[in-house]
């Protein structure tokens, strides 16, 4: 069976693993209802949600990554109808009462540990959001707001893909190879934003993003949906509720860290404009405005004419079979951790080429597996993730349940001639991959609810992030960076040369995220909003990114993030501070100082989401960050290395 649960080696199976899960879940709410408060209660809550994840976390992966349309259907069904149970279980008024029994008696709560104690406020917290303390016309209100809010935003994210049509004759002759024909028409199925050719991008952009009266009101109602049920609950705003627990905490402070960043940022990215705009006369001399549709072009021009950076130049090097020897070798060096192949069962994976690996500690033994699905196959989604199949826990009889996860990447298959060749890119975002893997598997709480990656959003990116850091320096590459053919080592200037080549136009790249992160919040803060979405894009445009707003555009109707990080888009940036500083300070220096590995698991890795993220930097760190540290830390990446920056001149 899938992941060796046998009941899953037939798409009927997840019925049955389903029923199953519902059944244990029924005995567990009983259970609860009749313990007396205590630590008890946390543990067979934390139970619950184990036996429902265990099923709905699997099926998550398996809907959009089964090659079979049968278990992918199957898959969908049961994460519909657990996800169903889960609405229902919480508002359900008795289960809840058994909780906050143990959360009002303060000897109880006294006895808990910091942990246990933690967590029985997660569980609480997802009661609340759900409108448990309201009354029953209320909590009725809340259930069906819920349940609106998840169809629009199925809605919403079919709508931010679909692509825009227009009468084929609209467009000069010459360019309209560049887009698919459907009868007289042209389908315009995303920007083409690095297209050569100017004038593509632009139709690109302005037919891509015309704005679609359908999708527009989906986003008004998301938003104001959204903002009722956060309002009902208790809170001012939906950022409110979206922050609570998280690093930045409060929209405030999100709305500060932008502000500021935007402010050390703004004359680099002026800078950065002009170069782009010298560029763009000197291609193109009778068009010399800077617009949206060029920047991601230009920099790129930019970047392959100073550094010369072409990717066929290093995939040589970055073989498969190096890059996972490299990983290997670098947890082994900070954490003491191999990775062996694991030979697997019949029916255990959904694709051939997919391996195992078993992760080993040198002294505590194994820790858990990694299911690596790498290979690009027809209808695989193109997005590189990590998914939880099945998080750790300490069982009752005092086993360790251990953790299960899948990293999905896209990348070329193997031919006669050569092994799979990673671009640079490629290879970082393996390594990215990797690090939210190690989070996984060494975020060994003892329950599953905060096990791993389960912990806020703008926390959870900074193992990963920090991950980028390792694979951009040279002492790690050269460890495993050999010429498939020819075994030579990658050469030093090379890696120094890719490096300094991200940081051109950097400045104006990250503007751009803190302009959408802007957004997002504006979006999810104080309602009725003041003005109309297409409104508040040009203000915020204006006043966060500086490039011009382009009339009969709405590029919000195709910010898919705001379904998954609503109030969250600036999770990305924060947590790349974070990581920056923990770079920076604890192993620049040198990336493998075992002390400092040792460390980078006690205090943040071990954790999972069972400690407020801010006192796990506090306590890497060893000193507790200010907003204006994460800024700085964001903007002083982006300085040029001096000695680079001399042996290219």
């Amino acid at each position: 069976g899938l992941f060796g649960v046998p009941e899953l080696s037939c798409p009927e199976g997840f019925q049955e693993a389903q029923d199953k899960a519902l059944q244990e879940s029924e005995q567990l709410v009983q259970k609860a209802c009749s313990t007396p408060p205590g630590p008890e209660t946390v543990m067979i809550f934390d139970q619950l949600s184990d036996a429902l994840c265990r099923v709905a976390d699997l099926a998550d992966f398996v809907k959009i990554a089964h090659p079979d349309f049968a278990f992918r259907e199957a898959a969908e069904e049961a994460c519909r109808n657990i996800g169903t149970v889960v609405e229902k279980l919480n508002t359900d008024v008795e289960l809840c009462q058994s909780l906050r029994r143990l959360l009002a008696d303060e000897v109880a709560v006294s006895s808990l540990d910091p942990e246990t104690r933690r967590v029985a406020e997660l569980f609480m917290f997802d009661f609340e959001i759900s409108g448990i303390h309201l009354d029953e016309e209320e909590r009725k209100k809340a259930v069906n707001l819920n349940v609106r809010i998840l169809d629009l935003c199925n809605e919403f994210l079919t709508g931010a893909h679909l692509p825009n049509k227009i009468d084929k004759h609209v467009l000069p002759e010459h360019i309209r190879y560049n887009f698919t024909a459907e009868g007289n028409h042209l389908q315009i199925a995303g920007l083409h934003a690095d297209c050569p050719d100017d004038l593509v991008r632009e139709a690109a952009y302005k037919i891509f993003l015309y704005p679609n009266t359908e999708q527009l009101s989906r986003l008004e109602e998301l938003l104001a949906s959204r903002n009722s049920l956060a309002q009902l609950v208790g809170y001012d705003t939906f950022a409110h509720r979206a922050l609570q627990g998280t690093m930045a905490g409060t929209p405030e402070t999100v709305t500060q860290f932008l502000e500021k960043l935007s402010d050390q940022l703004s004359k680099r990215t002026q800078k950065d404009f002009e170069m782009m705009t010298k560029m763009k006369i000197k291609m193109n001399p009778q068009n010399s405005k800077l617009m949206p549709w060029d920047h991601p072009y230009y920099s790129g021009v930019l970047r392959a004419e100073r550094y010369n950076i072409d990717p066929g130049l290093y995939c040589p090097f970055f073989s498969l079979g190096a890059c996972m020897e490299g990983l290997n070798s670098l947890f082994s060096q900070l954490l003491g951790i191999s990775l062996y192949a694991e030979q697997t069962q019949k029916g255990e994976i959904w694709s051939e080429d997919v391996r195992k690996l078993a992760v080993v500690h040198e002294t505590e033994g194994l820790l858990g597996y990694i299911y690596c699905d790498f290979f690009q196959r027809p209808d695989k989604p193109h997005q590189d993730c990590h998914f939880t199949v099945r998080g750790g826990r300490l069982r009752e009889n005092g086993e360790y349940q251990l953790p299960v996860v899948v990293l999905m990447l896209s990348l070329p298959h193997s031919t006669r001639g050569a092994p799979t060749l990673l671009s640079p890119g490629m290879m970082e975002n393996l390594f990215h991959e990797m690090g939210h893997a190690m989070h996984s598997m060494l975020g060994r709480t003892r329950y599953q609810h905060v096990t791993g990656t389960r912990c806020p959003t703008d926390f959870a990116e900074v193992p990963s992030i920090l991950m980028e850091y390792f694979a951009n320096d040279y002492r790690v590459v050269n460890q495993f960076a050999r010429h498939y053919k020819t075994g030579q080592p990658l050469p030093k200037n090379m890696v120094s040369r890719l490096c300094e080549s991200k940081k051109v136009c950097a400045a104006a790249d990250m503007q751009l995220q803190v302009f959408y992160a802007a957004l997002d919040q504006i979006y999810h803060g104080k309602h009725p909003l003041k003005k109309s979405t297409t409104d508040i894009l040009k203000e915020t445009q204006e006043k966060f990114y500086g490039l011009p707003y382009v009339p009969n555009t709405a590029w919000q109707l195709r910010f898919s993030h705001l379904v998954g990080y609503g109030a969250k888009y600036y999770s990305y940036l924060m947590s790349r501070a974070v990581a920056s500083m923990v770079w920076k300070q604890c192993f620049a220096q040198d990336p493998f100082d075992r002390a400092m590995g040792e460390r980078y698991r006690r205090e943040m890795l071990a954790h999972g989401g069972g400690k407020e993220p801010i006192l796990m930097v506090q306590g890497m760190l060893q000193k507790s960050p200010s907003v204006e540290d994460f800024v700085d830390a964001l903007v002083s990446d982006l300085d040029q290395d001096f000695e680079t920056y001399i042996m290219d001149s």
